[in-house]
């Protein structure tokens, strides 16, 4: 795995689009907070809530979660233009379930409706409804999955939904995503300094620290 065991840090991990990382240091982060909530994913998640399995507590209700990962592989695909944030929450108002489940009917979910996509819609109908109630079975607590692991088997790409806010001191920003590359604020400031506005002269002692407390970033090393 990619950073240390929740075991040890007692942390989760979300990413948002750069577009978003202002409004989240600054205000926290809130589950309908996101440019793209309404627009792409309120009705998947509605979806999934209308055939919610007897398993599921009364306050799980995925439309109104924040989604996080415990970890991730070594070989993840990221996504640019985006951060990774180290969220603290709180185990007993979170849930835990198997992203795989899910992400294999979001694509047909959003072309069914679209000319030329008709299987989709057929994908839908026929077999939506049996796919989320297997993703509510197959989900569990997490403090039951802290201790049976689930998130460590094969297979099972754990997704993390969390019904609370997090306020921003329990938000820490580990990395900046581009293109080619993913650093953290401190680097990605020196970076920034010296290759893009000064590239043939070193950028002034100290600057990525001094420019990572005013954004309130901390690195990790």
């Amino acid at each position: 795995m990619t950073f240390e065991d929740f075991s040890v840090t007692g942390a989760l991990y979300h990413v948002v689009s750069i577009i978003d990382l202002e409004k989240t240091l600054a205000e926290g982060i809130h589950f309908d907070d996101k440019i793209t909530y309404f627009d792409k994913y309120y009705d998947f998640h509605n979806y999934f809530d209308k055939y919610r399995t007897d398993n599921i507590p009364y306050w799980v209700v995925r439309k109104k979660a924040i989604f996080a990962s415990m970890n991730f592989k070594e070989d993840h695909n990221w996504h640019s233009h985006t951060a990774l944030l180290k969220v603290k929450v709180d185990t007993k108002k979170c849930w835990v379930c198997n992203e795989n489940k899910a992400n294999i009917l979001f694509e047909p979910f959003i072309l069914q409706n679209i000319k030329g996509f008709e299987e989709a819609k057929k994908f839908i109908e026929e077999k939506g409804a049996k796919m989320v109630e297997e993703y509510w079975l197959d989900s569990l607590s997490m403090d039951e999955n802290m201790r049976v692991r689930r998130d460590k088997e094969k297979g099972y790409d754990a997704e993390v939904l969390i019904f609370h806010d997090i306020p921003p001191e329990d938000i820490e920003c580990l990395f900046i995503i581009s293109d080619h590359s993913i650093m953290s604020p401190d680097k990605w400031l020196y970076y920034f300094n010296t290759e893009l506005i000064c590239p043939k002269s070193p950028a002034p002692k100290g600057i990525g620290c001094q420019k990572a407390v005013k954004f309130s970033m901390e690195s990790t090393k």
